[in-house]
């Protein structure tokens, strides 16, 4: 028995990791309902960005990393998880449906990507102007295919310029919105027990005009302006197609990614911008020629702090007795 959350391991340890998943503004979108050997990852629409995500893209993403870090703690603790994506019509926001299954080997790299879950963090301040080696850029396509996905390193001059003025595009769009500036400034705060949004000591400074490419501008940041590396790599995590379906399995494959990432010692953070903006992201569809989902921040730098996360029990509710007959 966990004794943090009173659920027999390896469940509690699961639902401990579903909570570390990213999110947008660290929103943490998500609701577990959870039986004996079952746990469903349900969106909670009272946690959309109204504004930044009105479609729930993003939330969508945040609950396929959380079904990904239940899978991947439950694999790490020698249990098969089988999981199924939108397994009912009648509850589209029922995202997935995780069952646990019979014993499995445990292989090195799911303890790996395992040990990462608690570490991996956003990172939003300056990066190191230390190339990424070519070994660590090919495992983090390789995380990528595994989940069904691609990411795309963008590296081509000519991608790297149409990219970063697209993300530029976005940041002043965004930061001359008076209603998203609203919504940003409800999640960010210096409460010290909240366990959701964006505290101001995890906040990197504010770029300076010198800056090539850098993370989403927050009004409330104090300090100087800083130049950020000269040349981050930039990578976006594409599926072809963009149903709910596809977004809960981009979530998976960014998480996958990110974890990766961890496990080889580098930061990330996210560029936002183009997908919150349907015209930026329709844009950055036609230069890859795939759905966008994710736009990702990556490089070596110095380790930060996790952001805060809710109580599990904020999070957990039974597993529905309409739902106990079905098959998961």
């Amino acid at each position: 028995m966990d004794s943090h959350t009173g659920y027999p391991e390896p469940m509690g340890s699961a639902l401990r990791a579903g909570l570390r998943a990213p999110s947008p503004h660290n929103t943490q979108p998500w609701l577990f309902e959870v039986g004996a050997d079952r746990v469903d990852v349900v969106l909670d629409r009272d946690r959309v960005l109204s504004v930044a995500d009105p479609d729930a893209h993003e939330a969508r993403l945040a609950c396929g990393a959380a079904v990904f870090n239940i899978r991947l703690s439950l694999l790490a603790a020698g249990r098969a998880a089988v999981v199924r994506l939108l397994p009912d019509p009648a509850r589209p926001d029922l995202l997935a449906s995780i069952r646990v299954a019979g014993a499995r080997s445990v292989t090195p790299a799911d303890q790996r990507l395992a040990t990462a879950i608690p570490r991996r963090h956003t990172n939003r301040r300056p990066f190191l102007d230390r190339p990424v080696p070519e070994p660590a850029k090919a495992e983090l396509v390789r995380a990528a295919q595994i989940e069904n996905a691609a990411l795309r390193l963008v590296e081509l001059p000519a991608e790297v310029d149409a990219l970063a003025a697209i993300i530029r595009r976005g940041e002043v769009l965004q930061t001359q919105d008076p209603v998203y500036l609203n919504e940003l400034r409800r999640w960010v705060h210096a409460i010290a027990d909240r366990g959701d949004g964006v505290r101001l000591s995890s906040l990197g400074p504010a770029a300076d005009a010198a800056t090539f490419v850098a993370p989403r501008w927050f009004a409330d940041v104090d300090g100087p302006a800083r130049t950020f590396e000269r040349q981050p790599l930039l990578a976006v995590l594409t599926t072809p197609g963009d149903r709910p379906a596809d977004q809960v399995q981009a979530g998976q494959a960014m998480q996958r990614v990110l974890l990766a990432a961890t496990d080889l010692g580098l930061c990330s953070s996210f560029l936002s911008q183009p997908i919150e903006i349907p015209a930026l992201r329709s844009a950055l569809r036609g230069l890859l020629g795939r759905q966008p989902h994710v736009v990702l921040r990556l490089g070596y730098g110095y380790a930060g702090v996790p952001a805060a996360r809710r109580e599990l029990a904020d999070v957990i509710r039974p597993l529905r007795t309409d739902a106990m007959t079905g098959g998961a």
